[in-house]
């Protein structure tokens, strides 16, 4: 009886386990959330949902004929109206995860909100290294790129190659103000001098004012610490300024592929970028985006890292549900963290306990016209920094999930 009553104990406890690991309302959905109609629509847009829609395509149910769903919504870069959409997803349509979200504020106020529900939050394009640190959850992985990593690596690329004099224009907002902090203290810990700072609002047309004090710095090198339109505003007026011509370097720590094609080799050349994914690295980057470029409204562009980002996580997320048999986040990320190996489009992965997905970052110089050779061959590789080199360490950021 005592052997009896053990076995229907051990089968209950085995079924009410299998009823608690499964999939809410038999699909998952992916809320795409990010900035379609601003300065990000061509780094992230429709492009990131394109993107997610070949994860859940590549997915294929899992082997498991698990459904999925593809939702997107425009944050507008701002928190209340990002806020807001996550809010109406979690609680009335039923969405499962939120991926990409570029916008610092953005992300570090749907990082707050999903934190202890059942949503997962996949930053594929949130910089904040908040993130991993102060404000890191259980319930969020963050992919691709971070301000840590932005200010440390490009500041150590730059300073191995002589860059040790600086000057910065900074977007006078979260991604930014990160930025530029980090990289300071790198320049500052290792012999290096920050020149002076000028800084400018999000969406700014003009940056002649900017751009003539960081000429009279005498700097060697100049930091851009912004993203989007704003960094190609400034690169195509430094380029009218002549900066480059009269021996400053101009470093983009946030530019993208997609912001290359759009300022053309002529005005980008001699620019150094800092970039986790490039479409034209391997095989395995290459077929992914020509695939890209096939898909509806691409119209032959190449992915940016950060839609590369989105599909990564995404396909991540998706195969980390199929081995758990749920979509709640406090069984699909303790499963993504388990993951280490090579992943197709960002090399040698591994996802640490405070929610960081590491790998390799590169830093490139972009090509000349003349250098070029087919559509979009716009970069020359530079250096590569390992993963252990690229990313704050483990302990340094004050996470509480960290043991």
């Amino acid at each position: 009886m005592k052997k009896l009553g053990l076995c229907s104990a051990l089968a209950l406890a085995c079924v009410a386990s299998l009823a608690h690991a499964e999939i809410s309302a038999n699909v998952v959905r992916v809320g795409v959330l990010n900035d379609i109609s601003g300065i990000f629509q061509d780094t992230n847009g429709m492009g990131s949902v394109e993107a997610a829609r070949m994860a859940a395509e590549d997915f294929n149910g899992g082997g498991k004929n698990i459904k999925v769903e593809i939702v997107y919504a425009d944050h507008q870069n701002k928190a209340d109206v990002g806020s807001a959409i996550a809010r109406k997803w979690l609680d009335v349509d039923g969405v499962d995860a939120i991926v990409d979200v570029p916008n610092s504020a953005v992300g570090l106020t749907i990082n707050s909100l999903v934190r202890d529900t059942k949503m997962t939050f996949l930053a594929s394009s949130t910089a904040s290294s908040d993130l991993t640190g102060k404000a890191c959850s259980p319930n969020t992985i963050q992919w691709v790129n971070d301000v840590w990593a932005t200010g440390n690596a490009t500041a150590a690329a730059m300073m191995a190659r002589g860059g040790k004099e600086w000057f910065f224009v900074t977007v006078n907002f979260a991604l930014g103000q990160g930025i530029e902090a980090e990289a300071t203290n790198y320049i500052a810990k290792h012999g290096g001098k920050v020149m002076g700072s000028a800084k400018h609002p999000l969406n700014t047309s003009d940056f002649a004012s900017l751009l003539l004090q960081a000429q009279n710095s005498k700097a060697k090198v100049i930091g851009l610490a912004n993203a989007g339109g704003d960094t190609v505003n400034a690169v195509k007026q430094a380029a009218e300024f002549g900066l480059q011509q009269g021996g400053q370097t101009m470093v983009a720590f946030l530019l993208f592929v997609n912001d290359i094609h759009g300022m053309g080799l002529k005005v980008g050349q001699g620019l150094q970028i800092l970039e986790a994914f490039y479409w034209d690295m391997d095989g395995d980057t290459r077929a992914f985006a020509k695939r890209f470029a096939a898909r509806p409204g691409m119209n032959g562009k190449m992915p940016s890292a950060n839609q590369a980002g989105v599909y990564a996580s995404t396909l991540a997320y998706l195969n980390a549900v199929a081995a758990t048999g749920s979509d709640d986040a406090k069984n699909v990320v303790p499963q993504m963290k388990k993951f280490r190996g090579k992943d197709k489009l960002f090399g040698d992965v591994t996802i640490r306990q405070d929610g960081r997905v590491i790998h390799p970052m590169y830093l490139f110089e972009v090509k000349k016209p003349e250098e070029s050779k087919y559509p979009y061959d716009y970069y020359k590789l530079i250096s590569t920094i390992p993963a252990e080199q690229a990313f704050r360490p483990l302990n340094d950021g004050g996470c509480s999930l960290v043991k």
